[in-house]
């Protein structure tokens, strides 16, 4: 039993001890209203973690804040943050299912938490928190469940590796998770009612910017190895199911955090202090990666405190210029970290970690032409009209200039030339390097194909 304070809340270090046991009703989320963030199912995690070690017989829970998020000036605004992501807990209705068909026996909806209130005693600010009556019980005492390291958690940056990495964790003993429709896991890797939006997604986009990068998150950060299989119906793929095994001891640390540690908002709570709303931050921590966004934010509080050559007006604007340079800078680290690193497989060299970057830039290439020539072709004459003046400017040959006017950019001699003018200009100088989660992602589906 986890040592417990005077004050009625249990020590953060006492948690590192056991796993998270989350229920297998709660590990595929469905939610009806909102959107569930990595960090909203991060902190979730730890109030239930809490809420387990404090006991069955309460009705109610109750921890220090600090032992729950960190990073937050409690004199300042930052308290809108852990607002927010509690009114969310308790708005966010929730269908609560297992993975496996049959495995639980009813069908349950009601919000994340049933309740939520803040309080501050003698300087220190305590959350209070309820499940609805139907799953108090099933939650804190259930008999079906997954162990979950919390160290693992809180190392993966996105809802869907979160997502994908508790479930898999479930099936540790089986070896494979239930073959489920695509359809199925959409809504819940993404944390995403299922709406008519969301519907319309196509498999191959779903694959590419969800399944990919979950798949190399999980296999890099994580303590299991996770492979997918995809089944065919007809010409159409129609179902997933994903083989699972423990890894024989953890590689690729990417990022060093502890069990030991609350989920971290300093990023968010800095962004606000900014003026940058944090849920924008959220969705730029998806799409960069922790790191980066943490080392974007910290320029520009730097940019801001200079006011040189003049004042920062639009710090959001000013973040997402900086974000590629930094989340390459991340990934060159991470490259470093790739080859000094012993996989169980063998170590990675540096020829692989070329291959798998040479890779991504052919697939960027052929995205950025297609995206070209999607544009309206008044749009492409003012855009070959625009890289011919900047030819003439740097004095390229009269030969490529000659093909770009006369044979038009999709010429091979001048297609590399539009598709460097076009990218640099609409991506930012470093289009053609892959970040971290890209060149994971390509490694993933290397490890998959």
């Amino acid at each position: 039993m986890a040592n417990q304070r005077l004050d009625g809340h249990i020590s953060v270090q006492s948690r590192a001890v056991s796993p998270l046991r989350k229920p297998v009703f709660s590990l595929a989320l469905v939610p009806q209203n909102n959107k569930i963030t990595a960090l909203g199912r991060r902190t979730w995690n730890v109030l239930l973690h809490i809420a387990q070690d404090q006991g069955l017989e309460r009705e109610t829970f109750r921890a220090a804040l600090t032992d729950i998020v960190k990073g937050l000036d409690y004199n300042s605004g930052d308290m809108s943050i852990i607002k927010t992501h509690l009114r969310s807990m308790v708005s966010t209705l929730v269908e609560w299912q297992s993975p496996t068909a049959g495995e639980w026996q009813t069908w349950d909806v009601c919000g994340m938490l049933s309740h939520a209130r803040l309080t501050k005693e003698r300087g220190q600010v305590f959350v209070e928190w309820s499940y609805a009556v139907n799953m108090r019980h099933e939650l804190l005492d259930p008999e079906i469940f997954a162990k979950l390291s919390l160290d693992v958690i809180s190392q993966l940056g996105s809802h869907p590796s979160v997502a994908l990495y508790e479930i898999c964790s479930r099936y540790l003993g089986v070896g494979q998770t239930a073959r489920k429709p695509w359809s199925w896991w959409r809504p819940v890797l993404l944390g995403r009612p299922d709406d008519e939006r969301l519907q319309k997604l196509e498999y191959r986009i779903f694959k590419r910017d969800t399944l990919r990068p979950a798949l190399a998150e999980v296999n890099a950060l994580a303590d299991i190895e996770v492979e997918m299989s995809e089944f065919k119906s007809g010409r159409f793929v129609s179902d997933l199911q994903f083989s699972v095994r423990r890894k024989p001891q953890r590689v690729l640390a990417l990022q060093q955090r502890s069990s030991t540690e609350p989920v971290d908002v300093g990023v968010l709570a800095a962004a606000e202090r900014l003026g940058i709303d944090h849920s924008r931050v959220e969705r730029l921590i998806e799409e960069f990666g922790d790191a980066a966004v943490a080392s974007g934010i910290d320029a520009v509080q730097k940019r801001a405190a200079s006011a040189f050559p003049e004042p920062l007006r639009d710090p959001l604007r000013y973040l997402k210029s900086v974000l590629p340079n930094h989340a390459l800078n991340h990934q060159q680290a991470i490259q470093s970290n790739l080859v000094d690193t012993q996989e169980s497989r063998g170590a990675l060299s540096k020829e692989k970690i070329a291959q798998w970057a040479k890779q991504w830039l052919v697939d960027r290439i052929k995205s950025i032409v297609t995206e070209i020539s999607a544009l309206p072709l008044e749009e492409q004459s003012e855009l070959v009209e625009s890289l011919k003046e900047k030819l003439v400017e740097r004095n390229a040959h009269p030969a490529v200039i000659q093909r770009l006017v006369g044979k038009g950019w999709t010429h091979p001699m001048v297609r590399h030339e539009m598709v460097s003018f076009y990218a640099a200009a609409v991506y930012g100088e470093g289009w053609d390097k892959p970040n971290e989660k890209q060149l994971l992602a390509i490694a993933s589906e290397s490890a998959t194909s």
